[in-house]
């Protein structure tokens, strides 16, 4: 960022507006909805700004103009029109230490103004670091149909009941309380405008020391962090994220995807590596449970789809045998993640219309027999497959697969390192060494039908 977004308290500052024309009456209109005194340094005021002088709202100050005329401004716009006049306002003001905005001038600008939308007492910049104000100004106006219209209403009531959550409701409850507020049944009944039924709601759960739903109980979500790129995570694997007191994450989970997550949410590395067991399974299990257990919720972060190869069902187990909530919020899977990069589908009508996900690498002391799998009309999606390559491609010629049969591997899909090789059964190997391609990495394995298989023989 070159822009540190910030907010800034306005009460009882001022801020100067160097300009009398319509340019400055838009800053004016946007300074006055906070509690910020205004100066308008311009001998004569188009009618926007003159009524806001009338009313009290602002004050004029038509002589002349210099570094004085800026001294104590937390911050100034100057709003001309007239570029050589603007330039050198910025250079007076500069010289009296203010932070500075001139309208329509970037390279002038210590200070920009973001589009915002205001639910007060919430409200939303967006700022674009004055390269795109349209940008900016679209993105508002797709803000602004997210947030009712009263949704600062709600805010504000929260804001005069804080003490009392404080003193009636158990610090580790609260966390669950608020979102209860912001997301359940008091939100759901003041987006539809019984205020007054969501106020007595919220009243009677402080009341009960907590959240009518039982919040405050500890909860855990599996949460699929899809192949890589973090913009491939749904939308409800963001919320999770975003709702987490604590997140246990892989090895393979892109460390972009943790920077979704609540800023004081704990992160703990769970990862194993090939070889290695630093992390049993077990001991992952217990320490989910037991940060559940504490009325925290935990986030089980994973690579791809937590439910494909991901040890799902020992962890549902655990959670379960606890008696404590759990969720599975799946992801893209890494074969569809391959198959996308590539540009090509899992599947192709006359020729492979079934798609087989399996491992070549199973538990210890067990090889997955995958030529078993090698049906005609499939693709085969192997994961964890690089190490077993050799045998792989042996056990699919014993069986009658041409050396031509189409191989495609793709290494650390979606991500910018992604590799990935286009080749054949009797090829694959030397190709993905010469690829680069290593762990992690999907090969695709496309068995067509047997009227395709016989025209490739041909």
């Amino acid at each position: 960022m070159k822009t540190f977004p910030m907010f800034l308290r306005m009460e009882d500052r001022e801020v100067v507006i160097a300009g009398g024309g319509e340019q400055a009456a838009q800053k004016a209109r946007l300074v006055a909805r906070t509690e910020a005194r205004i100066r308008i340094l311009a001998p004569k005021l188009e009618p926007e700004l003159a009524g806001m002088v009338r009313a009290g709202r602002a004050v004029q100050d038509a002589g002349p103009v210099g570094p004085g005329s800026f001294a104590g401004a937390a911050l100034v716009f100057v709003a001309t029109g007239c570029p050589a006049l603007d330039t050198a306002l910025h250079a007076m003001a500069r010289e009296a230490g203010a932070l500075v905005n001139v309208v329509d001038r970037p390279d002038l600008c210590e200070a920009v103004t973001p589009s915002i939308v205001d639910r007060d007492p919430v409200v939303v910049a967006i700022g674009t670091e004055g390269t795109a104000p349209v940008l900016g100004r679209w993105l508002r106006a797709r803000i602004e149909t997210l947030l009712e219209p009263n949704l600062g209403r709600l805010a504000a009531l929260s804001g005069t009941l804080r003490n009392a959550v404080a003193d009636r409701v158990p610090q580790p409850r609260r966390r669950a309380f608020w979102e209860w507020v912001f997301a359940g049944a008091p939100r759901q009944a003041h987006v539809r405008g019984a205020e007054e039924e969501a106020a007595r709601a919220i009243k009677a759960a402080i009341a009960a020391g907590g959240a009518p739903d039982g919040g405050g109980a500890g909860h855990i979500a599996l949460v699929g962090a899809g192949p890589g790129a973090r913009d491939l995570l749904t939308l409800r694997a963001v919320q999770r994220l975003q709702e987490a007191d604590v997140i246990f994450y892989d090895r393979l989970v892109d460390p972009g995807a943790l920077e979704l997550a609540r800023r004081d949410a704990e992160r703990v590395f769970v990862g194993k590596a090939v070889g290695a067991c630093a992390w049993p399974q077990d001991r992952i299990n217990a320490l989910i449970v037991a940060e559940a257990r504490k009325g925290r919720r935990v986030v089980r972060l994973k690579s791809g789809d937590p439910g494909i190869f991901g040890r799902v069902e020992e962890e549902l187990s655990a959670a379960r045998a606890a008696g404590l909530a759990v969720e599975i919020v799946p992801g893209v899977t890494a074969a569809s993640a391959a198959a996308a990069s590539i540009g090509r589908g899992l599947t192709e009508r006359g020729a492979t219309e079934r798609v087989v996900f399996a491992t070549a690498t199973g538990a210890p002391g067990s090889v997955p027999d995958v030529a078993a799998l090698a049906v005609p009309g499939t693709t085969l999606a192997l994961y964890m497959a690089t190490r077993q390559l050799p045998a792989i491609r042996a056990a699919l010629l014993r069986r009658g697969w041409p050396g031509s049969t189409r191989i495609e591997a793709v290494g650390s899909a979606s991500l910018p390192g992604e590799t990935h090789a286009v080749s054949t059964l009797a090829r694959i190997e030397a190709d993905m060494e010469a690829s680069g391609i290593a762990n992690p990495a999907v090969l695709l394995i496309h068995l067509p039908k047997e009227a395709a298989l016989a025209a490739v023989a041909g």
